[in-house]
């Protein structure tokens, strides 16, 4: 996927995380913290699936990138924290405060960078809806909370799943 600035408004609260030469991010990954280093969704192992894949990233996702970070550098990059962001997602229709974790891709054995879906619990999330769309659509706006540094969305829906 190439750079898409996914930002729209709200407080991003970014933070400036290392990256390894080896890794490329490209603006608008969702990324994860490993160790010490900013990861895109793509790169986290597979666990076997969907659900398994998007509770091990929504642990330690950390943010969305505002900045790349290609094949040999080592400089840091800034990352968003918060905010809400403008993702593609599955066609659906989304309320308000709908949860949506990170999407995985069509051969079920990795997860997409810059994609997610609904998900069925908060533990499997990485933001809510904030905006409502009545129709199926195709891109949702999301409300994004770093789990590294927010604490994240899990455990913060009324019924606690």
């Amino acid at each position: 996927m190439s750079d898409k600035m996914r930002w729209r408004y709200g407080d991003t609260n970014p933070v400036v995380a290392a990256v390894d030469a080896a890794t490329v991010i490209e603006i608008g990954d969702l990324v994860y913290l490993d160790v010490d280093d900013a990861k895109p969704a793509s790169s986290q192992a597979d666990q076997g699936s969907e659900p398994a894949n998007q509770e091990l990233f929504a642990d330690r996702f950390l943010g969305v990138a505002m900045q790349r970070s290609r094949s040999g550098d080592t400089a840091p990059i800034r990352v968003a924290t918060t905010g809400v962001f403008e993702f593609d997602c599955p066609a659906s229709t989304f309320e308000l405060g709908d949860l949506v974790g990170v999407d995985e891709n069509a051969a079920g054995n990795a997860l997409l960078p810059q994609q997610v879906a609904k998900v069925s619990a908060s533990k499997y999330a990485v933001g809510r809806v904030a905006k409502r769309s009545p129709t199926a659509a195709t891109c949702v706006l999301v409300d994004i909370r770093s789990t590294v540094m927010t604490g994240g969305v899990e455990g913060s829906s009324p019924s606690g799943v």
